[in-house]
């Protein structure tokens, strides 16, 4: 990274979504994955069971659906704060505590919304190298988008979720790729709030509101000239967004670095630096 370059940072703060719950009698652990704008939550039960709610969450849906809590002493962001933990993975050896799924950028929404798996590629970023890198010239700018729970390992695409360009991030990524600098995002999520936000002339706008975009080598990218990501599964959706920014061949470089030199995978995992057009050869892990 050099003078100039803009770090565009996800601030969603991850949520205590999997709640312990008894269903017929037997315990099953729910994954509180989305907050409406109704304030119903998009609910997943792992494991196939399913259970007729209200809608599912998209037309062929068959995990997650839209949810509307009974009446309570207190809602949902309450209900989590009191008895929920971090959604937890089989390759997660033991359970972590919830700042261990926050990432240095992470802002708690007023509201209650947040994500209800981390936005990892923030992960590694402290509050040290922050400051290392804005001595440097390197800025950051903020977005919000809330992760929802869709399997990317399945092929699924990922479900519309919320986000927000604020005015002073299109401005200062407008800005930034006019003088010749290079806008970085620290994360998929990073890259499908920006790219929504941005016309086709690459101009990014504020916004904000449900977005349902997939980023494919078809569709290209517009406003984003890097990606700094974690290492994901052959089979997952995200890897055309990869290939999006940096093309198939950087991509199966950098993997193919990544196994030789036993990088780890998943949420708790390393990140690699994908640079689009002029230093396409170049993936690094």
């Amino acid at each position: 990274l050099r003078a100039g370059d803009v770090l565009v940072v996800n601030t969603s703060a991850t949520l205590a979504a999997a709640v312990d719950a008894r269903l017929g009698g037997e315990d099953v652990v729910v994954h509180f994955s989305t907050r409406g704008d109704d304030g119903r939550w998009a609910v997943e039960l792992p494991g196939g069971r399913r259970l007729v709610l209200e809608q599912p969450l998209a037309a062929d849906a068959d995990r997650l659906w839209w949810a509307r809590p009974s009446p309570a002493p207190y809602g949902v962001p309450e209900l989590l704060r009191e008895h929920g933990r971090p959604i937890r993975y089989a390759y997660t050896e033991r359970d972590q505590p919830l700042s261990a799924y926050q990432t240095v950028f992470a802002v708690p929404a007023a509201d209650g919304s947040g994500s209800a798996e981390m936005p990892s590629a923030g992960r590694p970023f402290t509050a040290e190298l922050v400051a290392r890198l804005v001595s440097r010239g390197v800025q950051f700018a903020p977005l919000t988008l809330h992760t929802g729970v869709a399997s990317q390992e399945a092929h699924e695409p990922p479900y519309p979720e919320r986000y927000a360009v604020p005015a002073t991030t299109a401005a200062l990524v407008n800005a930034a790729r006019a003088g010749g600098g290079r806008v970085i995002a620290v994360g998929t999520t990073a890259v499908r709030a920006l790219e929504s936000a941005a016309d086709e002339r690459g101009v990014v706008h504020a916004a904000g509101g449900w977005t349902d975009l997939v980023v494919t080598p078809e569709r290209g990218v517009r406003a984003v000239d890097g990606l700094l990501t974690g290492l994901h599964e052959p089979e997952a959706s995200h890897l055309l967004m990869l290939e999006a920014v940096a093309g198939r061949a950087a991509v199966r470089l950098g993997y193919a670095q990544a196994l030789a030199r036993l990088c780890l995978w998943h949420e708790f995992g390393d990140v690699h630096l994908l640079l689009k057009d002029d230093n396409r050869h170049g993936s690094h892990c």
